[in-house]
């Protein structure tokens, strides 16, 4: 029995090199080719199929090719059509029944998904984020790109990008890319934030007969340091936000149609350094002011036409809580619709703040004291027999009823807003002290609150109110 198994495993040993021997005489043969068939690239460009393949064709049919030169490039071809596709190889034992002349090579390949989304987190360098990412592929049929990553985490408050990349000239060994990017990264190390807005244009290419890759690359990055430190809970610096928000005017579409600002200016500076030493109290006077303004559009290109609408609940300000006027519940100040809050399309609202170190903690301490008086008033524009009522789809009131404002009805309501939040009265304010920890994250308040001016309707919170949040007043 032991002779019988020595003898299959010789005769075993002697076909396998007798097939390696063949196989290699094979690849070593001369051949020509006719055609290339590629089968299953529906959403490929002709013009990328050809770049890639029509050389291997005009070589074999110039000059006879041994079949193993004719493979390889073949198999490089397919790797430039990787990004897009997947392709099967032939096996190998099929390749002893190819004739030598007149190849017709037929490819079959899989196209790989178009959109590819993606999301995780990641824990590291003493750091934690969460990401998602959302590719799409082949968007116009020649091998390109685009790729939108978004992440948020404890030190790099937000990252935003976007790549495209796309082949020049349907050639996938030159490729041109462009990048845009805005991040926002915490600096604890020098108490500020570094917020990056800028694009990368980036020209790629592969060295013809290598495997070299070559790049030429342009960068312009906009950076800025944010001059409150720390942000959570300034002691110095300032701060100048406007932001505008347009919604369904001109080629924007939809069923509302409003333009929205608003103006946010703050500062604070060191008080009572030491006379001897020169160094900082830890007692700083905070100030800031924010006002807003909602202003009706009509639907469609006219600044003028009667399709205005007035402002919708969801898309008015609110005012009042423990992060802008302290002393009012959350949305307690503006109109009310008996206990529900309604919100304003014009606002004003400032204050000012005192913050003291501990007396045993001392300035290095996140822990405050904190005295503050603040005021606020939010106004909404009286619409009341200043339109027509039209019956709409996506309208407001009963069956689809809502009303309409020409420009001129538009205008008089938010002038009219406007002197009324200036001219009527005093707006509502209040006063009080507590305890503010200002954390990297976010800043903590715990406050005792007085209402001191308290308009009719609106909802005071007298006693202690809690605060949790990143921007306050």
């Amino acid at each position: 029995m032991a002779g019988s198994l020595g003898s299959d495993d010789g005769n075993a040993a002697q076909e396998s090199s007798s097939l390696a021997q063949e196989l290699d005489d094979h690849l070593l043969a001369p051949v020509t080719l006719r055609s290339i068939e590629v089968h299953g690239a529906k959403n490929t460009r002709r013009g990328l199929l050809d770049n890639l393949f029509q050389p291997i064709i005009e070589q074999a049919a110039s000059s006879r090719i041994t079949f193993g030169d004719l493979l390889r490039q073949l198999n490089t071809a397919n790797e430039k059509l990787g990004p897009t596709t997947t392709t099967s190889p032939p096996s190998s034992t099929s390749l002893l029944d190819v004739p030598p002349t007149d190849l017709d090579i037929s490819i079959r390949v899989r196209e790989k998904s178009r959109l590819q989304l993606s999301a995780g987190t990641d824990i590291g360098n003493a750091e934690g984020s969460a990401y998602t990412n959302a590719v799409l592929r082949n968007i116009f049929g020649g091998a390109e790109s685009l790729s939108v990553n978004a992440s948020t985490g404890t030190r790099t408050r937000s990252a935003y990008n976007a790549v495209f990349s796309s082949p020049l000239l349907n050639n996938p060994d030159l490729r041109l890319s462009l990048e845009g990017l805005r991040s926002s990264a915490q600096k604890p190390w020098a108490s500020h934030d570094e917020h990056l807005t800028g694009g990368t244009l980036r020209l790629a290419w592969l060295a013809p007969n290598t495997a070299d890759t070559h790049a030429l690359t342009y960068t312009s990055v906009w950076r800025q340091l944010t001059n409150l430190t720390p942000t959570a809970s300034p002691t110095t610096g300032y701060l100048l936000r406007l932001v505008s928000e347009l919604a369904g005017w001109g080629p924007l579409k939809g069923d509302v149609s409003f333009l929205k600002s608003e103006l946010e200016l703050s500062g604070a500076v060191p008080l009572l350094a030491s006379p001897t030493t020169g160094e900082p109290s830890g007692i700083s006077l905070g100030a800031g002011f924010r006002m807003g303004v909602l202003y009706p559009l009509p639907l469609g290109y006219s600044l003028t036409s009667n399709t205005a609408a007035p402002s919708r609940i969801n898309d008015r300000f609110l005012l009042g809580g423990p992060t802008d006027v302290r002393g009012f519940k959350q949305a307690g100040l503006g109109p009310h619709d008996g206990a529900d809050a309604v919100g304003g399309d014009v606002f004003a609202a400032g204050g000012v703040s005192l913050l003291v170190p501990l007396p045993r903690l001392g300035r290095e301490s996140p822990l405050r004291i904190q005295f503050f008086a603040n005021g606020g008033r939010l106004v909404a524009v009286k619409n009341k027999g200043k339109g027509r009522e039209v019956l709409s789809g996506g309208g407001v009131g009963s069956e689809g009823r809502g009303l309409v404002l020409d420009s001129r009805a538009a205008f008089n309501g938010v002038k009219a807003a406007v002197g009324e939040l200036v001219g009527d009265g005093l707006p509502s304010v209040a006063a009080g002290v507590g305890l503010v920890y200002a954390h990297p994250q976010a800043r903590f308040e715990l406050n005792a609150s007085l209402p001191v001016v308290q308009r009719r309707g609106e909802e005071a919170r007298k006693g202690l109110q809690v605060g949790v949040g990143i921007s306050f007043l």
